[in-house]
């Protein structure tokens, strides 16, 4: 990142924008940007200097604090510009929402600003949380995505609070910085000091919970804990032993044998057939991370608000990877992708855009899972990044296996049941709807003081609808569409030949 900024500098681009909630981590990169601009500046040229404007305080010379005149008011400050000597760099903190408001004379006098500053080696730098950035000032200032820190800074502050409070990270710092990833240094450093706290130690799990509640404040994502295994879903054998079979691709060894990280998956099929609990698993086969994304959360109703969230949400993503992203109910998010130039102004269009690059060009260390109800809709270039599963009602053998699990989960013996006359009764019944049955049988025999029987299940069915049924026709428009375009999740149901034999004529 630094050498990027340096070269903006040196190449003469007038305005930068910084994106990033870390304003000193900002402040410090620009020391060291000119530090290393004046390591290598001629003995002719003047010394570059950094400057900081804030509402509050105006322009501040960073090095001895001296202030330029009355400049607290972003008008006036763009006026003092002139003021601050050739070779200079401005951070402008908290000036990104004066832009939030059209004002013609502020946007004018900016351009003014950026045209005089390109022929006088000042750079105006825009540091804030959010972007900002009007039409008016588009071609006229350089966006930055300032990255979240990586492992070699999260582990200075790491070993800065532990040096300051005396404690030896005792061979887990790995663990530590696991945990921390994803985070600002200003939230590592407080998630450091309440595990030291809570625990007189800097413990990996208090990191990771203190991540778990900051990533769900934005309201995008949500860091899934691994409480599903393959053995608590019924079925679908063949995807399970994909998702085994990649169970140590994440691993350092894999990546030192050369393997990269591998393609994602979209499952999709009948609702209640257990999308959802394989892509739950994930994160618990794999041993990583898994962030869920609910894709309708993206859209945002300001201009450049939903291209704005994906952004920090694949942002914070890359930070954690290794993990696993999943977007839940993305057929919903694609739903609107050919009439989007004429029903949100292309926003819809734009998002799918951004997401697609960034599986194809930096998705590395990142494992995309999809989960939809129908294909239709999706675009055939994520379709073609993925491995398409789908994902069927379930059949007689997946019902005993999920009648068994489901049994066993409620601190039952499933041996107590005869499993085949179960998976007959609910015949065409989603793994959801089994669920649900067992816990109405169960409330049944609880009603009447004893324990649950085959029988008040049997009884129970009579009063459910089968998903096979309530949603017949488009269960079967879903299994013509995804024929040949998708690999069956679970094994085909044998089937036994009955009838009279047939004999051989003489």
């Amino acid at each position: 990142m630094k050498k990027q900024i340096i070269n903006y500098v040196r190449a003469g681009y007038p305005g930068l924008y910084l994106v990033s909630h870390e304003e000193q981590r900002v402040g410090a990169e620009f020391k060291a940007v000119t530090a290393e601009l004046n390591k290598t500046a001629k003995p002719k040229d003047n010394q570059w200097s950094l400057y900081a404007w804030s509402f509050t305080e105006g322009i501040v010379n960073t090095s001895d604090g001296a202030t330029i005149g009355d400049t607290q008011d972003p008008i006036e400050m763009l006026k003092g510009i002139s003021s601050v000597p050739e070779r200079s760099i401005i951070l402008l903190r908290d000036f990104h929402m004066f832009l939030a408001d059209p004002n013609p004379l502020l946007f004018r006098l900016l351009k003014d600003t950026l045209a005089v500053a390109k022929t006088t080696n000042r750079v105006l730098v825009i540091v804030g949380c959010q972007l900002r950035l009007p039409a008016e000032l588009e071609k006229e200032i350089t966006v930055i995505e300032y990255r979240l820190p990586d492992r070699e800074q999260l582990r200075s502050v790491i070993e800065e609070v532990a040096a300051g409070e005396k404690i030896k990270l005792n061979g887990n710092t790995d663990k530590i910085l696991d945990a921390a990833c994803g985070l600002t240094t200003i939230e590592v450093e407080n998630a450091v000091a309440l595990s030291i706290i809570e625990s007189q130690d800097i413990t990996p799990d208090i990191i990771a919970r203190e991540k778990s509640n900051t990533v769900k404040k934005n309201g995008l994502l949500e860091i899934i804990e691994p409480t599903i295994s393959l053995d608590d879903i019924g079925g679908l054998e063949l995807l399970k032993g994909s998702l085994h079979e990649m169970r140590n691709l994440f691993t350092k060894a894999a990546r030192e044998f050369g393997l990269p990280t591998p393609r994602g998956q979209l499952y999709v099929g009948q609702p209640g057939t257990g999308k959802s609990l394989c892509a739950t698993a994930t994160g618990g086969i794999f041993n990583i991370p898994l962030v869920r994304l609910e894709a309708g959360k993206i859209f945002g109703s300001l201009v450049g608000e939903s291209e704005r969230n994906w952004r920090s949400a694949f942002a914070t993503a890359k930070a954690i990877a290794p993990c696993v992203l999943w977007i839940d109910e993305v057929d919903g998010l694609f739903a609107g992708a050919e009439s989007s130039g004429k029903t949100d102004g292309g926003t819809t269009a734009r998002v799918i855009k951004a997401i697609l690059q960034d599986m194809q060009f930096n998705g590395e260390g990142i494992f995309f899972v999809f989960t939809a109800n129908d294909i239709d809709g999706l675009p055939d270039p994520l379709i073609d990044r993925l491995d398409v599963w789908s994902v069927d009602l379930p059949t007689s053998s997946e019902r005993e296996s999920i009648w068994s699990i489901h049994i066993t989960k409620r601190n039952r013996d499933p041996k107590k049941f005869k499993l085949s006359e179960l998976a007959e009764a609910t015949e065409g019944f989603s793994g959801r709807q089994i669920e649900q049955l067992w816990l109405k049988a169960m409330t049944r025999a609880f009603n009447a003081k004893r324990e649950p029987l085959a029988k008040d299940v049997i009884e129970v069915a009579k009063s459910f609808v089968p998903t096979s049924i309530t949603m017949k026709d488009a269960i079967e428009r879903r299994r013509r569409r995804l024929e040949n375009r998708a690999t069956p999740a679970s094994l085909a149901e044998s089937k036994v030949a009955t009838g009279p034999r047939k004999l051989a004529a003489k």
